[in-house]
């Protein structure tokens, strides 16, 4: 584990893919929280939902850097580093209302 992230070059300004976690509104599956792919724009769902989503789409991909994003909260996780990021002012804003099921 590292002590910082180094892959700031993967941070990009991203469009949400969904209003929702993408895979849980197609199956009709709840989800807890959702985080953001910050390389791809990726909604999914956290490691305390049922399919977690997210990290999912991180093992599939290799994009390393997820945004807490139900709502935007300002924090960050690096898979690879293992480390939580301060994005500061940096956050994603929603496209609209975000479904609860949980």
């Amino acid at each position: 584990m590292a002590d910082e992230c180094t892959h700031g070059s993967f941070i990009h300004k991203v469009t949400p893919s969904a209003l929702g976690c993408e895979e849980c509104l197609k199956i009709g599956s709840p989800w807890v929280h959702l985080r953001l792919c910050r390389t791809c724009g990726h909604v999914g769902c956290c490691d305390d939902s049922p399919n977690k989503h997210a990290t999912r789409h991180f093992h599939a991909t290799q994009h390393p850097v997820i945004e807490g994003y139900d709502p935007p909260e300002g924090w960050g996780w690096c898979y690879v580093d293992e480390v939580f990021l301060d994005l500061g002012d940096d956050t994603t804003p929603q496209n609209g209302p975000i479904p609860r099921f949980i």
